[in-house]
């Protein structure tokens, strides 16, 4: 008998206003349809720890900035104990877990905002995460312009990424593809200029080879 937990692991990861955060909200509530017990997420955040991790990292004091090293060291320190207190014992349980950001966002805000070595972000990664990888990573791609209204159409003020440049935000992009590209068993890449409907669809049609094992 296998010692695999019974649960699921999916991950939504893109740029900023690439709908990760509308997309899991919904991929919730269709697994909830089905029967399915749900744990929705995010990153940074999903404990109390995390959570204030998060306000550090998005808005810290006015005038101060984290380089992008320490910004990763204090992504994993939140992603530990979000592993720790919330994901494993999820999936332990059977449930499944939509979480809207995880490790590969560290790879790629870090390295492409603040040239931090991929290598020493990934054995970060290797030692955070153990064995807690994604089944499915989806990751939401959306042309810049697109991506540029949906970020300013938002109410409140924008977070410390929001706030960087069009070229550090074009990077961002072209790396997340680029890991959707170099991992296609994990990752999914899925045109998020659509509308909310056919991202949802084909996302849906995505998690098809996750979730037939357990339906």
């Amino acid at each position: 008998m296998s010692d695999r937990p019974a649960g699921r692991f999916v991950t939504l990861e893109g740029g900023e206003g690439s709908g990760k955060s509308t997309l899991a909200k919904a991929l919730a509530l269709k697994l909830k349809e089905q029967g399915k017990g749900v744990v929705l997420t995010r990153e940074p955040g999903g404990t109390p720890l995390a959570e204030a991790a998060r306000e550090l990292l998005l808005h810290p004091p006015e005038g101060q900035a984290w380089s992008a090293l320490s910004e990763a060291l204090l992504v994993n320190t939140a992603r530990r104990d979000h592993i720790e207190k919330l994901i494993r014992p999820a999936l332990a349980r059977g449930d499944w877990v939509i979480c809207d950001r995880f490790a590969d966002s560290t790879r790629v805000y870090q390295s492409v905002g603040g040239d931090v070595d991929a290598g020493a972000l990934l054995s970060i990664e290797r030692l955070v995460l153990g064995d807690t990888v994604p089944d499915m990573t989806l990751v939401l791609d959306v042309p810049l312009d697109v991506a540029h209204v949906r970020r300013t159409a938002r109410a409140g003020a924008l977070d410390s990424f929001e706030r960087r440049p069009d070229s550090f935000h074009e990077a961002v992009r072209r790396a997340f593809i680029e890991i959707a590209q170099s991992e296609p068993r994990r990752c999914r890449l899925i045109d998020a200029s659509e509308d909310a409907d056919a991202v949802l669809s084909a996302s849906w049609r995505a998690l098809h080879d996750v979730m037939s094992p357990t339906t």
